[in-house]
């Protein structure tokens, strides 16, 4: 037997719950803790500290 095409009901639940696990491996829910603590010499922190310094001298 051939292949059989999904209905469109079978198609879009293929479709969204493909795009729903993507979005939950993509999602990064920071809670407190050690393993979710921002290093203070991150490239973040030192973004930041920039911008902060660029608005104070305006």
């Amino acid at each position: 037997m051939g292949v059989t095409r999904l209905k469109r009901k079978d198609r879009k639940n293929k479709t969204t719950s493909r795009l729903e696990v993507q979005f939950l491996k993509l999602a990064t829910n920071l809670e407190p803790g050690s393993r979710s603590a921002e290093p203070k010499n991150s490239q973040i922190a030192k973004n930041n500290a920039a911008l902060a310094k660029a608005v104070a001298a305006k």
